[in-house]
C-alpha cells in the first residue's frame, strides 16, 4: 500500500468548488479503485485562519491524500488526470506516513471536527536528509505535541515528486486542532494564559528553527474529510 499526497493550487477558487471537490469528484474517484480517499480543502471555515503561511503562487487550495495499491498503476494515473482539470496548477508526491498522533475516528464523508492544518516544508541546504530527519521526527515531534493543542498528527515524508514540474517539497504535516484555533492563538497552542502562550510559542519556535521549518514553509489551513480508509489483509 502506498500514500500518494495531491496539491491542487488555484487563486480564489471559491466556496462551490470546494464542496465540489469533496462531492462531486470524490464520488468520481470512488469509481477508480483506490484503496483511501482524504480531501482537505481551504474553506470559508478555516481560511482566515492566523496560522497562514504562503509561498506558492497560486497559493495551495487543497490537498487530496490517496491511498494505492501501486503509485504507478492506472488507478492513480486517472485519478491524477481527474485531479488535473479542477485546478490551475497540481502537484501528486510519494509519501511515507508516520503517525505519532493518531486523530479521531470519523464518520465517511463528514467534516473531522476542528481545523487542519497542513504545512509544506523544505529541507534546508545546509542539512543533509538524516540530520534532518532526526531534529525533526525525533527531536521536534515530543516538543510539537507538548507545545500545541493537537489531537492528530501525522508526518509524511515526501520519496519523490511524481508529476512534472512539482515545486520542491521534502515533507507534508497534517495536524489537528480545536477549531477554535482559527482565531485565538491561545486555543492554538493551548495556553492558559499569556504567560503560558509565550512559553509554548518560544519552545516550539526554538524546535523548527532546528531543522528549517521557520522559514520557505506553506501552511494551509483546511477543513478534513475522510472518504475512505484502506482495508489491510493480513496473510498468514
Amino acid at each position: 500500500m502506498e500514500k500518494v499526497m495531491v496539491v491542487l493550487r488555484a487563486t480564489n477558487p471559491g466556496e462551490q468548488w470546494c464542496t465540489r471537490l469533496r462531492t462531486r469528484v470524490a464520488t468520481e474517484l470512488s469509481e477508480l479503485d483506490l484503496a483511501g480517499l482524504t480531501v482537505n480543502v481551504r474553506d470559508e471555515v478555516v481560511s482566515a485562519s492566523l496560522m497562514t503561511l504562503t509561498t506558492l503562487d497560486p497559493p495551495v487550495c487543497a490537498v487530496v491524500s490517496i491511498w494505492t495499491q501501486q503509485y504507478y498503476g492506472a488507478p492513480l494515473t486517472a485519478a491524477l488526470e481527474l485531479l488535473a482539470t479542477e485546478c490551475q496548477e497540481m502537484a501528486a508526491y510519494l509519501v511515507t506516513e508516520s503517525v505519532p498522533l493518531p486523530g479521531p475516528d470519523t464518520v465517511p464523508s463528514a467534516r473531522t471536527p476542528g481545523l487542519a492544518n497542513v504545512a509544506l516544508l523544505r529541507r534546508p541546504d545546509e542539512l543533509d536528509e538524516a540530520i534532518w530527519l532526526q531534529r525533526w521526527h525525533i527531536d521536534h515531534t515530543p516538543v510539537a505535541i507538548a507545545t500545541q493543542a493537537t489531537f492528530g498528527y501525522t508526518q509524511n515524508t515526501v520519496v519523490r515528486a511524481i508529476t512534472a514540474d512539482a515545486p520542491p517539497v521534502d515533507a507534508i504535516v497534517e495536524e489537528l486542532f480545536p477549531i477554535e484555533a482559527v482565531s485565538d492563538l491561545h486555543a492554538f497552542f493551548g495556553a492558559a494564559d499569556d504567560a503560558d502562550l509565550a512559553d509554548r510559542m518560544g519552545r516550539m519556535g526554538a524546535s523548527v528553527a532546528r531543522f528549517g521549518a521557520d522559514r520557505n514553509i506553506d501552511t494551509v489551513p483546511t477543513s478534513r474529510y475522510v472518504l475512505w480508509t484502506p482495508t489491510l489483509t493480513l496473510q498468514a
